[in-house]
């Protein structure tokens, strides 16, 4: 038996030839190219068919899976049935996640291939998360449109206009940086689950599941919430203060991985100040600075810097992506690198199968103890 630290931090639990992350020269590298690079300047799908099949495709092959993400986004009967049912009583997550077991229940998708899966819930996720919010609001659902990119399809379907490019290419950028991030919580117990042999419908729900802890994917309305209550940039330092001396955690700073700024955040920060109003973006970079300094204050020894959470918030919410759904969109991002995960499981399976440190008593006697029935 070998002891390992808690979390498994440091601890190398599977090979990959996916992602890799540099935390120390603040990299993140898909299949060689490094991801603030393809954000906006390669589409999202581009970077689907990287991480799915192994290299950034040829015009004829982007074609091809544009094609098939366009005639895979309508959702059957049942799953429309369902978000109208739970619209007005149930949370964007969970909603998210049952609608994807639904979906990994039906005849119609357990012949597919674990590659056509991924391609057919990749496109679903956003028109789920789109149905379920206009449903939420009174309104019918749109039939999603195979002639829009994957970003741009998502902004039409929530907003029923046809998106401004700007946004656009800033969603389509934001897809790209979080499609895929190693062996982060959610992408880990997808692995997990994955070599169990289940579905890739499974697995992802089983992502899904991780992704709601605030420590991971639910950050980024965190993150709003906050610079929502500071208010205005010269209230940031004593408020900052107080949530500090409550030891209370500054969303949007600090990561496992990183010892510098989250390479992300930087790429995010720039489309910010492009979209958002100049007030807003002056209280959120007030904010940065000023959680900056007053934790190398109280962490001389630590570097904690903005995180991916932190930027997204505001580019997001510049879009027009309503808080309540963050979490949801970071998860259509995310869908990508899940099943990529799989994929890659799949081809070098082992059961994962780790052992426990028992410290609980031993050899206890039921002797004398008062019989109860059965």
């Amino acid at each position: 038996m070998v002891w390992v630290p808690k979390g498994l931090e440091g601890v190398i639990v599977a090979s990959t030839e996916l992602t890799k992350i540099d935390g120390q020269a603040g990299r993140l590298i898909y299949r060689g190219y490094d991801a603030t690079e393809l954000a906006g300047n390669v589409p999202y799908e581009a970077v689907a068919h990287l991480l799915w099949l192994g290299g950034l495709p040829a015009e004829a092959e982007l074609l091809q899976l544009r094609e098939k993400l366009g005639r895979s986004r309508a959702l059957p009967v049942v799953v429309e049935d369902f978000l109208h049912s739970v619209a007005k009583v149930a949370e964007p997550l969970s909603v998210l996640q049952t609608s994807v077991s639904i979906l990994g229940g039906l005849d119609s998708t357990k012949s597919a291939s674990t590659v056509n899966a991924s391609i057919a819930l990749t496109a679903r996720m956003p028109t789920i998360v789109a149905s379920f919010n206009r449903f939420r609001h009174n309104a019918s659902p749109l039939q999603p449109r195979a002639d829009l990119s994957h970003a741009a399809n998502y902004l039409y379907m929530l907003t029923g206009k046809e998106p401004r490019p700007e946004h656009v290419r800033a969603l389509d950028s934001y897809f790209t940086l979080l499609a895929d991030h190693g062996l982060g919580a959610s992408t880990f117990v997808a692995r997990v689950a994955a070599s169990t042999l289940t579905d890739v419908y499974s697995a992802v729900v089983a992502a899904i599941s991780a992704l709601k802890g605030p420590l991971h994917g639910g950050a980024p309305i965190y993150v709003w919430e906050m610079l929502q209550s500071i208010g205005r940039p010269e209230s940031a330092r004593e408020w900052l203060r107080e949530c500090l001396a409550k030891g209370d955690r500054i969303m949007g700073f600090g990561h496992r991985v990183y010892r510098t700024e989250d390479p992300r955040s930087k790429v995010l920060k720039r489309l910010a100040k492009e979209l958002v109003k100049p007030d807003l973006f002056h209280l959120a970079s007030t904010v940065e600075s000023e959680a900056r300094e007053l934790l190398r204050e109280d962490h001389p020894n630590r570097v904690i810097d903005t995180n991916v959470e932190f930027y997204s918030s505001l580019v997001l919410d510049a879009v027009g992506i309503p808080p309540e759904l963050f979490t949801c969109t970071f998860a259509c991002a995310r869908s990508v690198g899940w099943t990529a995960h799989i994929v890659e499981q799949r081809k070098d399976n082992r059961l994962f199968r780790p052992e426990s440190e028992y410290k609980g008593p031993a050899d206890l006697d039921l002797h004398g103890l008062q019989k109860t029935e059965a």
